[in-house]
């Protein structure tokens, strides 16, 4: 019999995939603002123009394959271990089987670190893949011809030579610091969730039935999925600059001795703007996705539930 962690983790890997599919060039265009090191005004709008203008509509999905996978990894490794670990909280006390915020962060740490070390190396080829060109060969070194994105295995291969394995561990450091991240979004999600099903539990039994316990809609689960992931990357965005830089294998990165020093560098450097480079998009991105995950996981888990106990 398949656990139920697992249905979990399979609905959130396929969630993953279609979010991340409806929101990635939002994804390039935060991740090239976040990697430049150069101050612009430049709109969203403007620098996606920009991108289809140089590389054509295909440049906003640069690096889609290794995000696609990673993205099904982390979602699916995250929530197999959140999951697991709700599980084990829940079991070993009586009472509510709603967890704490403490519970919920508990949870979450544990998911998050493993899932930051397993999927450190997918992120890394998407990060490089994302905002590495190359001239053509068959062009000259001055030409107007629109940059050729690598290959996936052309990543890998470059991310070997230039660092060795150790290259697809880069901004690992900052990665696990934003554990908090997911950490911040599934204890947000998870004490919303509570509150409204509390608020409209008790507005049900008033109404006079009895012990019904109210069940949230597609629409609820995709506004809070939306609001807990703009307080996460809201909370954690300057962290998320600095891990871009590392994995694109940035030169000046390369320098910083820790995390708070590249943060302290940036800020030194490029001014506070420069730590939230590309947040716009990101914020963006990420509530979309978030929002959109959150929905569809929920009736994929439905659907796969019913279709292995129907087995």
């Amino acid at each position: 019999m398949v656990s139920d962690s697992a249905i979990h983790s399979l609905a959130g890997a396929a969630g993953g995939i279609v979010a991340m599919s409806a929101t990635y060039p939002l994804i390039v265009l935060s991740t090239r603002a976040a990697v430049d090191v150069k101050n612009d005004s430049k709109s969203v709008v403007q620098h996606l123009l920009d991108i289809v203008k140089r590389e054509g509509v295909v440049g906003l999905y640069s690096g889609l394959s290794p995000s696609l996978l990673g993205i099904a990894v982390t979602n699916g490794v995250y929530y197999y271990f959140y999951e697991r670990s709700r599980g084990i909280i829940l079991n070993s006390r009586q009472g509510s089987k709603a967890l704490t915020m403490l519970e919920s962060m508990l949870a979450g740490v544990i998911a998050g670190s493993a899932t930051t070390t397993i999927s450190n190396p997918i992120w890394v080829v998407q990060t490089s893949q994302a905002v590495r060109a190359e001239p053509s060969s068959s062009e000259p070194s001055n030409s107007r011809a629109a940059p050729r994105r690598p290959s996936v295995l052309q990543t890998i291969r470059a991310i070997i030579a230039k660092d060795g394995l150790n290259g697809f561990f880069r901004g690992l450091g900052p990665a696990l610091v934003l554990v908090i991240n997911p950490v911040l979004q599934y204890t947000v999600f998870e004490q919303l969730k509570n509150i409204l099903i509390k608020k409209r539990t008790l507005k049900l039994r008033a109404g006079g039935f009895g012990s019904a316990v109210a069940v949230l809609s597609d629409w609820d689960f995709f506004v809070l999925g939306a609001l807990s992931k703009l307080v996460a990357t809201g909370s954690t965005y300057p962290y998320i600059v600095l891990k871009s830089r590392l994995q694109a294998g940035q030169a000046r990165a390369k320098q910083y001795k820790s995390s708070l020093d590249g943060l302290a560098s940036i800020l030194k450097e490029e001014g506070i703007q420069g730590l939230y480079k590309g947040v716009g998009s990101k914020l963006l991105q990420s509530v979309l996705t978030a929002a959109i995950l959150f929905a569809v996981q929920r009736r994929l888990y439905e659907f796969i539930k019913k279709a292995i106990t129907s087995l």
